[in-house]
C-alpha cells in the first residue's frame, strides 16, 4: 500500500526579512504556483510563542503528493527545478526539508 507524502520546507530566519518577503511573495511563490502536478500547497509564517519567544522557523511551505512516484514526477519538472534553484536568491536563513508519510 502506498501512502501519501508531505514535503515541508522550513525557512530559517533571514538576515533581511523585508528582502526575503519581497522575493518570496513576488518571485518564489509564483514559481511554485507554476509547478505542474502540485495538487495542494500551503504557505504559513511563524509567530512568536505564548512567551514571546522567536519561532523555530520563519516560514513554512508544505506540498502534498499522492505517492513517491508522484513526488518523483513533480520533482523532475523544469518548474520544480527553477523553484529549487531560486532558494539561494533569498533564503539567507537556510532551508530545512522534511519529507513525511501521511497515515
Amino acid at each position: 500500500m502506498t501512502h501519501a507524502l508531505k514535503l515541508s520546507v522550513l525557512y530559517g530566519h533571514p538576515t533581511d526579512p523585508v528582502a526575503f518577503e519581497s522575493h518570496y511573495q513576488g518571485v518564489h511563490l509564483p514559481l511554485t504556483a507554476a509547478i505542474p502536478g502540485l495538487k495542494r500547497r500551503e504557505v504559513s509564517k511563524g509567530l512568536p510563542g505564548p512567551d514571546g519567544s522567536l519561532p523555530s522557523f520563519y516560514r513554512l511551505f508544505e506540498a502534498w503528493f499522492d505517492s513517491p512516484s508522484h513526488l518523483a514526477a513533480v520533482r523532475s519538472t523544469p518548474e520544480w527545478l527553477a523553484a529549487t534553484a531560486d532558494l539561494s536568491n533569498f533564503a539567507s536563513g537556510g532551508v530545512t526539508l522534511l519529507l513525511s508519510e501521511l497515515s
